[in-house]
């Protein structure tokens, strides 16, 4: 008897050193480096296991059968469980209405993003299909759920425009044989979608309806700097972003200051992306005028310029990509000259790309975010001596706190020099709000205006990337969501940014360096979990 109950304890501690060694070894791989905690628990595991085969060298020759209670008594658990489970598929299947739509289309169920925004819509919103004979079931079932989804804002109807003609002349179309459309309609706002080559799509409807049912924002970009281009298509430019924009109701339009001198007085939000020639400072100044007359703006600024030991940069290369410090140092935040890099947390080879979910809470700009990444970012620090009613918070830092930093060596030299290069986590992008002088301060120091609530003052977005929104990378991980929320945040809107998920297209998994080994730890447990279960159920079987 005492042999036995020594044999379940060993295969207990056996189980439990195992488990403790796969944590602590798999946490520090995850990690790329060891801490105290997970060094102490994986030697408590290698010590449980050690301890377990030496105590079952003194039993190797005792054998015993399992007893017959122990035979009824796996049975009576096996049918325990399952029960369980079958009772937990029920329930679960009575308490989620949870549908699997299996057609190619979709046509039967909408995507969340989809469902989140019509029921945000405040407005009526009237749908009307011109279709001559006999309508397809996917539009029918298509049309249903927008009903379904928005609780009765939204009315549908299709309609065959040679039998009711009349009807049709109202919407002051004339509808051929061969013709399919859809007008969308909310007050005066109107919006046509022809689907007579293609089936209609919900995404060609959800922008329909955001664009009859939204209020328009309008931003500027700044040009005349060797700036992004909203129009260019290649992987530097900004195209992808423009139509993720104007899918929201956002309409994106150009300013030269050089020409202007002005910035136009519809302008909700100013964008400032990624300049690689200095500004004048008459531009400066009209920028520096804007932002005090409560105007707000996203800057992306760009990364520093680097070298080689054999090719110091000159002059004219130090100029490249301008920090803006002396618009932002007013407004209590200043970019240094460095380059972010991360060890433990990149995307690629390249640890000066950082990626990162090390947000803090800011509500209405990082919620259900995951990673973002930024290639060869800058750190910002936050000035001590700004005006008190500049509220500055952090937006972005990078992941790891050990394994990152500031690099001032532009040689490429990516070694941490202490008290020369700045310490982890760093500041890689940040919000800034100065309510109007009689909107009620908090005295804390900190960003309240992260919400919706406050709409009076300047607001202020800093990045030091403009390439995460750049054609090439926009539609990786978060990327957009990120680019999106924040100029939601800026221009004051207070509804859902809509993504066009079916057209981002992944040609590769991109996994960021942590990710990668998160997998490769998973792939290694399943097999090393196995091994462990029937080995303890060897050692039970010894009882």
């Amino acid at each position: 008897m005492a042999i036995k109950k020594k044999l379940i304890n060993l295969t207990l501690l056996f189980g439990v050193g195992a488990v403790c060694l796969l944590y602590g070894l798999g946490t520090s791989y995850i990690e790329n480096h060891f801490s105290k905690p997970t060094v102490i628990v994986s030697l408590i595991g290698l010590v449980c296991i050690l301890i377990c085969f030496f105590e079952l060298r003194k039993f190797a020759r005792k054998t015993a059968l399992i007893s017959q209670w122990q035979k009824y008594g796996f049975i009576a658990l096996t049918i325990v469980s399952l029960l369980a489970l079958l009772v937990g598929v029920n329930y679960l299947s009575y308490r989620y209405n949870v549908r699997w739509d299996i057609t190619k289309a979709k046509q039967h169920t909408l995507t969340q993003t989809t469902s989140t925004i019509i029921k945000d819509i405040g407005r009526e919103v009237k749908i009307v299909a011109f279709y001559v004979g006999i309508p397809p079931k996917y539009l029918e079932d298509l049309f249903r759920e927008y009903e379904r989804c928005s609780e009765g804002r939204i009315k549908t109807e299709i309609i065959d425009p040679v039998m009711r003609i009349g009807y049709a002349a109202q919407f002051g179309s004339v509808i051929s044989g061969e013709e399919r459309k859809v007008i969308v309609l909310s007050g005066s706002e109107r919006k046509d979608i022809d689907f007579t080559d293609q089936p209609l799509r919900e995404e060609q409807l959800t922008n329909a309806i955001i664009q009859v049912a939204r209020d328009k924002r309008i931003v500027y970009f700044l040009t005349g700097h060797g700036e992004y281009d909203v129009s260019n298509e290649d992987d530097n430019g900004l195209s992808i972003l423009k139509r993720m924009l104007v899918a929201n109701n956002v309409e994106p339009k150009t300013v030269m200051l050089g020409t202007k001198k002005e910035i136009p007085d519809d302008c909700d939000v100013l964008i400032i992306a990624g300049p690689r020639n200095p500004l004048t400072e008459e531009e400066e100044e009209i920028i520096k005028e804007y932002l005090e007359k409560e105007g707000d703006a996203l800057f992306l600024i760009e990364n520093t310029p680097i070298s080689t030991p054999d090719k110091p940069l000159t002059e004219e290369e130090k100029r490249k990509n301008p920090a803006l410090n002396t618009i932002l140092n007013h407004w209590g935040v200043r970019i240094a000259d460095d380059i972010v890099v991360d060890l433990s947390n990149h995307i690629g080879q390249d640890v000066g790309c950082p990626a990162t979910r090390n947000y803090p809470p800011h509500k209405a700009i990082i919620k259900n975010l995951d990673y973002t990444f930024y290639i060869r970012p800058r750190s910002i620090s936050i000035l001590e001596n700004r005006r008190k009613s500049v509220k500055v918070a952090p937006l972005v830092l990078t992941a790891s706190e050990k394994d990152s930093w500031g690099e001032t060596d532009k040689t490429l030299n990516v070694k941490f020099a202490k008290g020369v290069d700045r310490p982890g986590p760093i500041l890689i992008a940040v919000v800034i709000w100065e309510p109007k002088k009689e909107d009620e301060l908090s005295d804390t120091g900190t960003l309240s205006g992260t919400g919706t609530t406050a709409d009076t003052g300047t607001r202020i977005a800093v990045f030091t990337d403009a390439d995460f929104l750049s054609n090439a990378f926009i539609e990786k991980h978060s990327n957009a969501q990120m680019g999106l929320n924040t100029i939601s945040w800026l221009s004051d809107l207070d509804y859902k940014i809509f993504i066009d998920q079916k057209e981002i297209k992944f040609e590769r998994l991109d996994l960021t360096s942590k990710q990668k080994r998160v997998v490769v730890v998973i792939l290694f447990a399943i097999p090393f979990l196995i091994a462990v279960g029937g080995i303890m159920m060897w050692l039970k079987q010894k009882n």
